[in-house]
C-alpha cells in the first residue's frame, strides 16, 4: 500500500453538465486524503454514445476511480457495463440522493441533463445579484443601501468584496463598506431591510495579508496601515461601531471564503423566519 500511495490515482469525473457538482463533492473528500497524489480527468457535456466512446477509451488508458453524474439512462448503462466488464470501480453521485427523492415525492425525475443551469428566474437573479455586489463594492453606491439583502462591514482586507461575490453567485444581494479610520460610514440605522454583518479579523494575520498586499504593490516603506499598534486601534473602532449597531460579528481569521459566506445564509436563514414569525403574530 505503501509503494501504490507513491503512484498517481486516476480519477475520472463524467459529467453530461459543466461538471460542477461532481467537482465540488470529490474536492470536498480529497481534502481527507492530503497524502494521496491524485491525477482528475475531468470528462464534461458528455450528452451523446460518441462522446461516451471517448470517456471509455481515456478511461482505458489510465485506470482509476469511475465518478459521474448522469441523468440519461442509456448513458449510464453503457458506462456501467463498460466499467463492470473491466473490472473499474465506478459509482453515480447522484442516484442516491435521486432514490430518495423519488421515494419521498412520489414522482419520477425529469431526466433533463444541465437543467440546473437552465436560464430560469434564478439564474436572472442570480446575475442580477452580481450586478448589484459589483455596483455596491467598496461602500460606493450609498443610495441603493435599501435595496441588499445583506451588507458587509469591515476594516480593509477582511475578504468582503470576494464574500459578497460568493454571496452573488447564490443569489444574495450583498454589498460591502469598508471602515477606514477617519471617513464617516453611511448612517445605517436609518435601512429596515438588509442584514448588517461586521467582519473581523485578529491583527496579526491581518497585518500579515497587508503586508503581502503592499508588497504585490511594490509597496516598501512601512506606514500604519501595517503598524501593529494603528492596526489593533481600528480592529478595536470597528468593534465598536458593530457593537453599536447591534450586528452579528464573524472572526473571518481562520475562516474561508466559503465558511463565512455559510455563516451569513444562515443569518439570513433566521431572520427570514424571524420577520416571518412577526408577520403572523401581526395578523
Amino acid at each position: 500500500m505503501t509503494q501504490k500511495l507513491n503512484m498517481p490515482f486516476h480519477l475520472h469525473l463524467v459529467s453530461d453538465a459543466t461538471g460542477e457538482t461532481i467537482e465540488s463533492l470529490i474536492r470536498a473528500c480529497l481534502v481527507q486524503f492530503e497524502d494521496v497524489k491524485i491525477k482528475k480527468h475531468h470528462w464534461n457535456l458528455i450528452r451523446s454514445p460518441l462522446l461516451l466512446q471517448t470517456v471509455l477509451d481515456g478511461i482505458s488508458d489510465n485506470r482509476g476511480l469511475v465518478f459521474y453524474t448522469f441523468v440519461d439512462e442509456n448513458l449510464r448503462a453503457k458506462l456501467e457495463e463498460f466499467c463492470h466488464t473491466q473490472g473499474i470501480p465506478c459509482l453515480s453521485v447522484l442516484r442516491p440522493v435521486l432514490r430518495a427523492m423519488i421515494a419521498h415525492f412520489g414522482k419520477n425525475p425529469e431526466h433533463q441533463p444541465g437543467k440546473q443551469h437552465t436560464l430560469d428566474a434564478d439564474y436572472f437573479a442570480r446575475i442580477d445579484a452580481m450586478d448589484f455586489a459589483m455596483e455596491q463594492d467598496d461602500g460606493h453606491g450609498e443610495e441603493k443601501l435599501q435595496e441588499a439583502d445583506v451588507i458587509v462591514l469591515g476594516v480593509s482586507r477582511t475578504s468582503k468584496t470576494p464574500t459578497c461575490v460568493y454571496l452573488a453567485g447564490r443569489g444574495i444581494r450583498a454589498a460591502n463598506i469598508p471602515y477606514v479610520p477617519g471617513h464617516s460610514l453611511p448612517d445605517l440605522t436609518k435601512l429596515n431591510g438588509p442584514l448588517i454583518v461586521g467582519l473581523t479579523k485578529d491583527a496579526e494575520s491581518l497585518i500579515a495579508v497587508r503586508r503581502n498586499r503592499l508588497h504585490l504593490l511594490s509597496e516598501k516603506r512601512d506606514t500604519a496601515y501595517v503598524d501593529p499598534e494603528q492596526v489593533r486601534a481600528e480592529l478595536k473602532e470597528a468593534r465598536q461601531i458593530f457593537a453599536r449597531l447591534g450586528c452579528p460579528v464573524i472572526d473571518v481569521s481562520r475562516r474561508s471564503i466559503e465558511e463565512t459566506a455559510a455563516e451569513i445564509m444562515m443569518l439570513l436563514s433566521r431572520k427570514k423566519v424571524r420577520e416571518g414569525e412577526k408577520r403572523e403574530i401581526e395578523k
